[in-house]
């Protein structure tokens, strides 16, 4: 099936022979893969008044068990967001009640970061439905092709981020 990015190679192709243009044809797809997966994943995160950022926090606090309850620093570390949105990010949420922060007792200095009753009830209800967009969005693929992907995907995250094989 031919589509888009096959035109573009082929008038790169054209225009430029000498070029090895290859790996357009993964990046290109790996790019438009990645934006309607994120378009399908905010349509969910929208019928839970969620966005992906505000999931990730509220999954992370949830799968750390309980008292589902985190240091600022492991809540960057842990989730999908960069470490310098996690403030706004927990002011966003705290806003809606969903999280806390209180004194952290091992250290005065600190705070931590508390999933709320409020919290902990929106993200078990948006993560069966989340799993449930992943699953769709992934079942084309069998479970050997997803394990395989998944595997090669991060083989091209170490490679774009700098590191290599045994590094």
């Amino acid at each position: 099936m031919t589509d888009h990015l096959d035109r573009i190679l082929e008038q790169w192709k054209a225009e430029k022979p000498h070029l090895d243009v290859s790996p357009m044809a993964v990046i290109g797809r790996l790019g438009r893969a990645s934006a309607a997966i994120n378009a399908r994943l905010a349509a969910t995160f929208t019928k839970h008044d969620l966005d992906s950022s505000s999931f990730d926090v509220l999954a992370t606090l949830l799968r750390s068990g309980a008292p589902y309850c985190l240091i600022p620093a492991t809540l960057a570390r842990d989730s999908m967001i960069s470490t310098s949105a996690v403030a706004q990010r927990l002011n966003k949420l705290e806003s809606r009640a969903l999280v806390t922060r209180k004194v952290n007792p091992d250290d005065g200095r600190g705070t931590l970061v508390a999933l709320t009753p409020a919290g902990r009830k929106l993200i078990e209800a948006a993560l069966p439905d989340h799993l449930a967009t992943e699953h769709a969005i992934t079942g084309v693929l069998t479970k050997a092709e997803q394990t395989q992907l998944a595997a090669l995907l991060q083989k091209l995250a170490d490679s774009a981020g700098g590191r290599t094989a045994g590094k």
